[in-house]
């Protein structure tokens, strides 16, 4: 029965060390492709970039071009507006004439024999002709496609002569690490991956989690003795647990406008999936960020961070085997007896746990309200804006780890107190 009991144990443990490797892998591979997906969708590329906007007011003009036809009700309008012209230009002409031949004898015998022979009147009674001629040349066919050729031809010009300053250098790093040929398919494909990737992470965890703790609960409800085998495999347990935990994103903070149009010349302007923010974070990644900021005080907090969310959990688990197996009179040593039966209060683990939670109500709470106020419906804007903040699996394995590593404790008090009571007279 006991052979059966340590590799049932045995077991349980090394499934729970290759559930641990996996998540790692999985979660800091699923963590890249979730920052290479919101890179793809970053406002900067879409919504604040200058060839996104190019290429959609491109395509409506284009068709606007294609469309030019002049109608009757046009044609009639279009016909003032040319009579007006063509009065202007008639006096202008006349008045440039008359100056010029205002400064000399032979001009002015030029002039005079002009006022003898035309008739600027008979010449203005004419316009609403020339304007007819005009419109009929316009409304050819020919000419139609002429001026759309030349408007296009400008248009590219233009829009040749628009674009970002900003480079792609990333853009491109994730289309050659995703293998593809273009932005609309790296996103499918990221997309996809992270949703597989997720499934997968999630099961692992739970399975991971409910490894552990049927463990740590036959261990606890057994009225046998623990054994060093069982100790030793609860203590690795734990060590996979806390490993996990601070390895893998705790939170993931988003914001993003999933949806934004409106209509320009009769045609749709849109926008989706535009990330204004997003981070996806371990606790060693915090950790990293902190140590390397300029500022001293942050340094100090990532300091405290490692110290209380790694160092003091691990120098507990090591004291807790050390005391447990009194190595070398380690049940005497003031430090080890500290980590093991005073020191709950100092690791902090459950402060962490707390911490990450309320800057996750924290952040979630904000982001929600304050994109709240953006969002806008109705017949000219349409903008719907989205909080994606969530807690990860690793918060709940760092809990997870936090809960266990309590009862451990409270199995080596209670060992201590019997051990006190049978050593006494």
């Amino acid at each position: 029965m006991k052979l059966l009991s340590f590799i049932f144990t045995l077991a349980i443990v090394i499934a729970s060390a290759v559930l641990c490797q996996q998540i790692i892998a999985n979660s800091i591979a699923n963590q890249q492709n979730k920052n290479d997906f919101a890179e793809l969708n970053d406002v900067k590329y879409g919504l604040l970039s200058a060839d996104e906007w190019k290429r959609q007011v491109n395509v409506i003009l284009t068709g606007e071009i294609n469309k030019l036809y002049v109608s009757r009700a046009n044609e009639r309008v279009l016909k003032k507006h040319i009579e007006v012209l063509l009065n202007t230009l008639i006096d202008q002409v006349d008045k440039k004439i008359r100056e010029g031949n205002a400064g000399t004898t032979g001009g002015r015998l030029s002039q005079t024999f002009i006022d003898m022979f035309i008739n600027l009147d008979d010449i203005k009674k004419g316009i609403p002709e020339y304007a007819d001629a005009v419109i009929h040349e316009i409304t050819k066919s020919k000419t139609r496609r002429q001026v759309k050729a030349v408007l296009n031809k400008q248009l590219q010009q233009y829009a040749d002569k628009t674009f970002d300053l900003q480079g792609t250098p990333l853009l491109n790093s994730i289309l050659l690490r995703t293998t593809s040929k273009d932005v609309e398919a790296a996103r499918i494909k990221l997309q996809k991956e992270i949703a597989f990737r997720q499934a997968q992470i999630v099961r692992q965890v739970i399975l991971l989690i409910s490894l552990a703790t049927s463990l740590f609960v036959l261990s606890g409800f057994s009225r046998k003795a623990l054994t060093p085998s069982r100790y030793a495999f609860l203590v690795l347990t734990l060590i996979f647990l806390l490993l996990a935990g601070v390895t893998t994103p705790t939170i993931d903070m988003e914001a993003k406008i999933s949806q934004l149009s409106f209509v320009l010349l009769g045609h749709p302007v849109h926008f989706e999936n535009q990330v204004l923010f997003f981070q996806s974070k371990s606790i060693l990644d915090v950790f990293r960020i902190m140590i390397n900021h300029q500022d001293l005080q942050m340094k100090l907090v990532g300091v405290l961070l490692i110290t209380f969310s790694i160092i003091i959990p691990l120098l507990k688990i090591i004291s807790t085997v050390g005391y447990y197996f009194d190595y070398h009179h380690a049940r005497n040593n003031r430090v080890i007896r500290f980590f093991v039966l005073s020191s709950g209060k100092w690791s902090m683990a459950d402060v962490m746990v707390v911490a990450i939670f309320m800057a996750y109500i924290g952040f979630n709470g904000i982001l929600a309200s304050q994109l709240g106020q953006l969002n806008s419906t109705g017949q000219e804007l349409v903008l719907l804006t989205t909080n994606g903040t969530s807690l990860q699996p690793g918060y709940y394995l760092f809990l997870t780890y936090t809960l266990l590593a309590l009862f451990l404790s409270e199995l080596l008090t209670r060992k201590n107190r019997a051990e006190v009571a049978t050593a006494a007279p």
